[in-house]
């Protein structure tokens, strides 16, 4: 009864994995075909498995044959006392020929599926293996392309600890058999020397096999050496090549040699021999693979480094530079004057007008009090782009409206809701990096439900169904409407899904299967499911990337454009390896490459992977494996083309290998006499590293503004800035990087010398501490260096935000230009007090005029009350100075009424 129950029990595990393997299977193909990449799931699929497959049959031939070469020693059973005990139990009559096959068969094959599992991972490696792009680079040890490496020395390294493994595991099995069976232990003889012959040879075989594996191991490791992280850089040093280098020649000569030997054994039956080479191997490998380095290492490369090392520094720059796009950085000086007229300003209009005065953490914050509009919309996060607006080129921010589901009321959180009605966020807001209201707020190109958009764009598709918050399933065209959005008063605006996305439920066993995929019951028995329903799921972006080409990595700053009046996400991919020669890791790899766009239909979902940078071997090798999904950087469309940045993940990663590999010469590198740090800056109350940010520059030496993202350096342990470091983002000049290196002879102030002066400012720190007085938080945006006319001008905003919480506000700009600090309400306003007031029209932005769109009517708020405050000190000062007593008092009585409806204020919230 109870081997019955177990039986039963043990069916029902297979069948329920069954059961859900097919689902997964099925669904996840047609999700596949949903994006037209069937090809890519079939490529995949039959890479993984196959691979698994024949790793498996072939463990289990092998683990078979040797068993079923025991079968005879086996079935003479020679241990008689063994034997007796088996003929007592009546376990001796099972041991016939046939069973026995069928035990060694069952054995071998669960053996050798659970031991072969690990070589379907390495199915990527087999593919790059056999579609291998050449990178067209030797390695100055061996001279083998880099492809040898990146492509062919990993699936070596798969073969090599599979075979090892398949020949282990049956020396295992034969050898316990062989020492079971044998007669007892006699004195003076070991157990093993009483085998009998073919036993003996039969283990000699397998050990044979083993070190002729283990000599071309050691082969890898001599070619692996490139990739060694033992001496003073990355790669083979001069101790690696003059010891590690003769000692794994030897270990791979004294390997083959004990190989023949257990070959030679099988004849001779000399086991001494064997003992005697087994020994040797212990022995080098002891001393020369340990004791010898560290002596060469101590004795002959230490007080000798540089000399002995120079070689291999050098590769190591060469090659670090080659892995992460250094060496086609453009390099030139910059004069840091410290001259600069306000007809510099002038000269540079593309610059000054595209100031970022916005962070985007305050304004995402803003944005999520004043344009969610309904609490279940949350805007995740604020992405810096260009648009041409009106004639004019201008830096603007973007922000996505999603639809955030967790805020919704508890009581309203139905499945028929999360599911079925709200299933999409809408629109977005597009603001002026620059431009702000009286409020101290954002004004706007796109605003508002419905949008509402300023002349020269357009959103005719503002629906968001794919996004970066879109991560559960949702089912469309079913008979209960769709949410769209909120009319004034209750109404609300209702619609039905007409995109491409989704996998239709056009029969009840695709019901049944997402069901159980999603263990909901009520997808299967609903009847608000019609056959033209569509379920949309893995929707959020990260997955959807990720799922489709889970081989690329991917940036983690994904970016909104709008083009022809719908929706795309931008998501930056990349190429990587860990196994670029010479090249020193960043995190766990040694080469990156920014080759591959993919653009995500916000409506539709489709996915599209755009090659940018064909000459990578990298992108090139996958093209070839998935030559249905990759297209060709031309047939990207051209509105998107325009909104291509340069990542800044790349740029951050670019950005710290250049703070040492900036330099080629092995002395001053050895020496570290010119490392960079990446600086600090204060935001808030806190240090913290300097981020990269983009804005529009007139870069020194070219026509026309351009978008570009920028980062400043300074000498490590020091705060001057010594270069700054520029990538394009516009065409056709899209990703050239340069670095403007600056005077050494003298100071150029760098960000933390700047912060330092700013808090040096009496004028400013008197209005911090006022603000704080008055109960409100003092947010420092990031610190803008912007190059003019090859001097250097530095940009902080200052934001206010009530200590309860509430509305941040822009309320001053400061600017910084040599010795003269000074704060305003804005950046016209600090260049003319800096510069001089010039009749000219001020070249910070637009003159004072109405809002872009119309504003939303707001009292009396912080920033107004501030601003007031910061009137009546001015003036009550004044009259201190003019010995005005009375007036004095009465503007101190005045200001005491302000701090305290600030007061009032800050309560409220």
């Amino acid at each position: 009864m109870q081997r019955r129950i177990l039986t039963v029990v043990i069916a029902v595990i297979i069948l329920a994995v069954i059961i859900f393997s097919g689902t997964s299977f099925y669904l996840d193909l047609l999700w596949f075909k949903e994006l037209q990449a069937e090809s890519v799931f079939w490529t995949q699929f039959l890479a993984r498995w196959g691979l698994r497959l024949a790793a498996w049959l072939l463990m289990f031939s092998f683990i078979f044959v040797n068993l079923l070469i025991t079968r005879r020693q086996v079935l003479s059973f020679p241990n008689l006392a063994l034997r007796d005990q088996f003929i007592a139990s009546g376990y001796m009559r099972l041991l016939t020929p046939r069973r026995l096959t069928v035990f060694f068969l069952i054995i071998s094959a669960v053996l050798s599926w659970m031991f072969s599992g690990f070589a379907a991972g390495y199915w990527m490696e087999l593919l790059r293996l056999v579609h291998a792009v050449p990178f067209n680079v030797s390695d100055p040890i061996f001279g083998a392309d880099v492809s040898f490496y990146v492509f062919r020395l990993p699936f070596y390294r798969f073969i090599y600890a599979f075979l090892m493994l398949s020949l282990i595991l049956p020396l295992i099995l034969v050898g316990l058999i062989y020492l079971i069976l044998n007669p007892p232990l006699q004195r003076g003889y070991s157990r093993l020397s009483l085998l009998p012959g073919p036993a003996l040879s039969h283990i000699a075989a397998l050990l044979a096999g083993i070190f002729a594996l283990k000599a071309w191991d050691y082969r890898l490791q001599q070619l692996e050496l490139v990739l060694s992280d033992r001496g003073i850089v990355f790669g083979a040093g001069y101790t690696d090549i003059f010891a590690n280098l003769r000692v794994l020649v030897v270990l791979m000569i004294l390997a083959a040699v004990i190989a023949v030997l257990f070959v030679a054994n099988i004849f001779l039956r000399r086991p001494r021999l064997l003992l005697y080479g087994f020994l040797a191997l212990v022995g080098v490998s002891l001393l020369g693979g340990a004791l010898l380095p560290a002596a060469i290492q101590s004795f002959v490369v230490e007080p000798r480094e540089f000399a002995l090392e120079r070689e291999y520094l050098q590769h190591n720059i060469n090659f670090t530079r080659r892995a992460y796009g250094l060496d086609n950085f453009k390099t030139r000086n910059y004069p840091a004057r410290e001259e600069l007229a306000w007809e510099d300003l002038l000269e540079n209009p593309g610059t000054i007008n595209n100031v970022r005065l916005w962070d985007y953490r305050p304004l995402r914050d803003t944005l999520n009090e004043l344009q969610a509009i309904r609490l279940y919309y949350r805007f995740h996060d604020v992405d810096i782009d260009r648009y041409t607006v009106d004639g004019q080129y201008r830096q603007v921010m973007l922000a996505a409206r999603e639809l955030d589901k967790e805020r919704l009321a508890r009581q309203a959180q139905t499945w028929v809701n999360l599911h079925l009605q709200y299933t999409h966020g809408y629109g977005l807001t597009m603001s002026p990096v620059n431009e702000v209201s009286p409020e101290g707020l954002p004004r706007y190109f796109i605003r508002d439900i419905p949008p509402t958009t300023v002349e020269g764009l357009s959103l005719e598709q503002p629906s968001i169904y794919f996004g970066e918050l879109t991560d559960d399933y949702v089912i469309v065209k079913t008979n209960t409407p769709e949410f769209h959005y909120a009319t004034a008063g209750n109404d609300n605006e209702f619609t039905e899904y007409d995109g491409e996305g989704g996998i239709p439920l056009n029969s009840f066993l695709r019901r049944l299967l997402f069901a159980l995929k999603f263990g909901e019951y009520r997808i299967a028995v609903s009847g608000e499911l019609t056959s033209e329903s569509r379920v949309l799921f893995d929707r959020d972006i990260s997955t959807r990337v990720r799922k489709l080409a889970p081989f690329l990595r991917y940036d983690n700053d994904p970016y909104l454009v709008i083009d022809e009046g719908r929706l795309f996400w931008i998501q930056d991919a990349y190429t990587t390896t860990d196994r670029y020669p010479y090249a020193t890791p960043y995190g766990n790899y040694n080469y990156i490459r920014n080759s591959i766009k993919a653009v995500i239909d916000a409506y539709h979902g489709t996915v599209d992977y755009y090659i940018v940078d064909p000459d990578d071997p990298l992108a090139a090798t996958y093209s070839r494996i998935f030559p249905d999904l990759f297209k060709p950087f031309e047939e990207m469309p051209s509105g998107l083309v325009q909104h291509l940045r340069y990542p800044e993940d790349l740029f951050n990663i670019q950005a710290r290998v250049t703070t040492l590999y900036h330099v080629t010469d092995p002395s001053v590198f050895y020496a570290r006499e010119d490392l960079w740090a990446i600086p600090n800056e204060t935001y808030e109350d806190r240090e913290q590293p300097m981020e990269p940010y983009y804005t529009i520059l007139q870069l020194p030496g070219y026509a026309e503004p351009e978008l570009v993202l920028i980062l400043p350096f300074t000498p490590d342990k020091r705060n001057n800035m010594i270069a700054w470091m520029v990538a394009r983002c516009d065409q056709p000049n899209y990703g050239q990087v340069e670095l403007f290196l600056f005077p050494k002879e003298r100071v150029v102030l760098g960000p933390k010398q700047v912060e330092n002066r700013i808090d040096q400012s009496t004028e400013i720190s008197s209005q911090f501490t006022l603000w704080s007085q008055a109960g409100s938080r003092v947010i420092r945006g990031n610190l803008l260096v912007l190059p003019i006319n090859d001097s250097l001008l530095y940009v902080e905003p200052i934001f206010l935000r009530a200590e309860g919480g509430g509305l941040p506000e822009l309320a001053r700009v400061i600017v910084v230009f040599q010795e003269t600090v000074v704060m305003e309400e804005t950046l016209d306003q600090a260049l003319v007090r800096i510069f001089g007031a010039r009749e000219d029209l001020p070249p910070a932005g637009p003159e004072e005029e109405p809002p872009l769109l119309p504003e939303e009517p707001i009292g009396e708020n912080l920033a107004g009350l501030i601003r007031r405050a910061q009137a009546v000190y001015d003036e009550a000062l004044q009259r201190q100075r003019e010995g005005d007593w009375a007036g004095y008092g009465s503007k101190i009585a005045e200001l005491e009424q302000i701090l305290e409806k600030l007061a009032q204020l800050v309560a409220e919230d």
